[in-house]
């Protein structure tokens, strides 16, 4: 029986579908949500602290008013349902903040945000992009920050909270501000200058690189192709799983045929209008 297929497409959903086509229908199709993780909320909460520090007048930006940032946010997370589901205790919450100011901190250690020009934070962006004659994906996505370097070009700007990646894998990660650079491309017209990827954790490092009108086309190429792709594992209802290391941190392993799981025993929360919807929105470290 033929799935429905998912509305758009993000950085996020390409690289789900890139590393596991089954994970991706258990998320985007099926709406089945991830469990929040520590590291994906103290993502969450480092974004949002970051964010309010870039929001300030440049002179303001310093590491005091950073840590100020910080605590308004965690404040917010009593209400919050991914930090209420985590459940930690006192000695764990006690680490939780200790660990997402370290993290603030490192920041500065890589750049300063004074000479920061931001045109836009946790920006919304989306296009329609002809994958064929007659047919259309909307590919989206929220980019951390965009800005306006000395030259006066875009820059696209992502925070990671986890370590930066080999340096054999570092291209690979880029490929989400790639996006976000063609998306750029196509809805104010202008190439930006460059794209980069700050890791905070570990040994703060700044991974970056220059679009170009090749680089820009294959990212055309390959979002074309991953979205035919998943047409056609949606009318055979054929999403196969692909065993990797990210196994071991997949919560959809117990319907995953590599763990002796059925996927038609998942649940589909997309067929259940009236279950309450989950925001799902952490940062991923």
């Amino acid at each position: 029986m033929a799935l429905k297929l998912p509305t758009s497409l993000s950085p996020s959903k390409v690289s789900t579908f890139t590393d596991c086509a089954l994970s991706f229908r258990f998320s985007a199709i099926n709406k089945i949500p991830q469990p929040p993780t520590v590291a994906t909320v103290k993502g969450t909460l480092v974004h949002s602290a970051l964010e309010r520090l870039l929001a300030l007048d440049a002179a303001d930006r310093t590491v005091d008013n950073a840590i100020t940032c910080l605590h308004d946010a965690s404040a917010e997370l009593d209400t919050d349902p991914e930090w209420q589901e985590l459940a930690l205790n006192a000695d764990e919450q006690a680490v939780f903040f200790r660990e997402a100011d370290v993290l603030v901190h490192k920041y500065f250690d890589i750049e300063d945000p004074t000479s920061i020009e931001p045109i836009g934070l946790e920006l919304h962006v989306e296009h329609e992009l002809t994958v064929k004659e007659g047919s259309t994906v909307t590919l989206r996505g929220i980019i951390d920050r965009l800005e306006r370097d000395a030259n006066g070009q875009l820059v696209v700007s992502d925070y990671k909270t986890g370590k930066a990646p080999a340096e054999g894998y570092q291209q690979s990660r880029l490929t989400g501000v790639h996006i976000y650079s063609y998306l750029c491309e196509q809805i104010y017209g202008e190439r930006p200058g460059k794209v980069q990827l700050l890791f905070l954790g570990g040994s703060p490092t700044i991974v970056e690189t220059i679009p170009t009108e090749q680089s820009t086309r294959q990212i055309e190429r390959k979002v074309t192709s991953i979205w035919s792709a998943i047409e056609t594992a949606c009318e055979r209802d054929d999403f196969r799983p692909k065993k990797s290391r990210l196994c071991s941190w997949c919560s959809y392993q117990q319907w995953c045929p590599e763990f002796g799981g059925n996927p038609d025993d998942a649940p589909n929360y997309a067929e259940d209008p009236d279950r309450p919807a989950r925001s799902n929105g952490f940062r991923q470290p």
